[in-house]
């Protein structure tokens, strides 16, 4: 979705707190938050995208590792808490990861927000632009924003393995399209911005209440790092990106 955004459909909103989750422990990845992606630390990336955009009030990591947070401290992120043991599992969800760091800024007097910029550090393709562009349709439609791409293989083509190890349809027969070109748009969400207020967060427990609109970003641009493999195409998209 192609956006020309303007500084004041931005600065509408009146507070934008970015929260970035950096958590130490990384089954898949070792250290995979501070791992050099094309010559800097992935979290970097996300940092600098975030703090380029200039949407957000205040810009902060949420971390359980020290290590973690100098880094972030260096490419400019705020760091005023290291997150505690109990959200510092990989059973930590980011809905509490969020409002633990939204409780804090309350409850320390530190400062209140009208919005929350989830901005995850393992989707490093996104743009400074992506951003903006999701915060202005945030502005214009009063509603939560999420990123999304077109899946490469619709739902109606996914299979299940039986219990007798045969495969059956992942969405019953008779739902289904019998021509490609009658399948329903879907869209996969890709992980790299939410944004809600503050208050429906609170509400609703989820970013991704019913009144949700999509920001829709290219394949290129939505890859969510959770596997070597994955790290490997993104750094040959990010090695691609600085030649050009």
């Amino acid at each position: 979705m192609k956006i020309n955004y303007l500084l004041s459909d931005i600065t509408k909103m009146n507070r934008i707190l970015g929260i970035i989750p950096a958590r130490g422990g990384s089954r898949g990845i070792l250290r995979k938050n501070i791992r050099p992606l094309a010559g800097k630390p992935l979290i970097g990336w996300t940092i600098e995208a975030a703090l380029n955009s200039k949407v957000c009030e205040r810009l902060l990591v949420s971390t359980d590792a020290p290590e973690i947070a100098v880094v972030a401290r260096e490419f400019g992120a705020d760091i005023p808490f290291l997150r505690p043991p109990s959200l510092s599992s990989d059973t930590a969800t980011s809905l509490s990861v969020v409002e633990h760091a939204i409780d804090w800024m309350n409850n320390t007097g530190a400062e209140t927000f009208s919005h929350v910029l989830l901005l995850q550090p393992t989707s490093p393709l996104r743009t400074v632009e992506d951003i903006q562009n999701a915060v202005t349709i945030a502005n214009k439609t009063d509603a939560a924003v999420v990123s999304a791409c077109e899946p490469q293989q619709h739902p109606y083509l996914f299979k299940i393995i039986r219990p007798d190890g045969t495969l059956d349809n992942f969405i019953s027969q008779s739902a289904q399209c019998t021509r490609r070109q009658d399948y329903p748009h879907v869209l996969a969400l890709n992980g790299a911005i939410y944004i809600i207020s503050v208050d429906g967060l609170r509400k609703e427990k989820t970013f991704t209440p019913k009144k949700t609109v999509p920001y829709i970003m290219p394949p290129e641009r939505s890859l969510d790092i959770d596997t070597p493999w994955d790290f490997f195409l993104a750094e040959q998209i990010m090695q691609g990106r600085i030649k050009i």
